[in-house]
């Protein structure tokens, strides 16, 4: 079985809001495992990097000074499907278009505020893992519940 890892980040309002533990547990409940977990307050220069293809964007600069407004908890996820999976658990960015039962749905508003991010890809995963995270920071272990979560090949 191939699995891949996604980057997820719980936002500055998330973190306010003390949506962490719920949000986790929505990762575990799935099936996913938690392979790094950091709280961080990123500055200025390391959120253009990962928001650069926001660049030109009217929102970029209100974007940037909002995610460096307080905590971020930083997340590295692992399982089948991890990226395509995580984003379906998320959400629409717009909190008004998802459905009830994302993250989002439940959780969220304004676009603005949308309480979390998760990587659009196995790429951008992998580069926003290597931005957020040191390689010695990802645990690499067999979960106890894996042959509860996947079938044998």
């Amino acid at each position: 079985m191939s699995t891949e890892q996604t980057f997820i980040a719980i936002k500055p309002d998330g973190v306010q809001r003390g949506l962490v533990g719920p949000i986790i547990s929505r990762f575990e409940n799935r099936g996913y495992k938690l392979v790094a977990l950091k709280l961080v307050t990123p500055g200025q220069e390391h959120l253009e990097k990962h928001y650069e293809d926001l660049k030109e964007k009217p929102f970029f600069p209100g974007l940037i000074q909002y995610m460096s407004s307080g905590p971020i908890a930083a997340m590295v996820w692992e399982g089948r499907d991890a990226v395509k999976t995580g984003r379906v658990l998320l959400g629409a960015t717009n909190p008004l278009a998802s459905a009830p039962g994302t993250i989002r749905g439940d959780f969220a508003i304004d676009v603005g505020r949308n309480v979390c991010h998760g990587s659009d890809s196995v790429e951008n995963a992998k580069k926003e893992i290597a931005l957020w995270f040191k390689p010695e920071e990802l645990n690499s272990y067999k979960s106890a519940v894996f042959d509860w979560v996947y079938e044998k090949a």
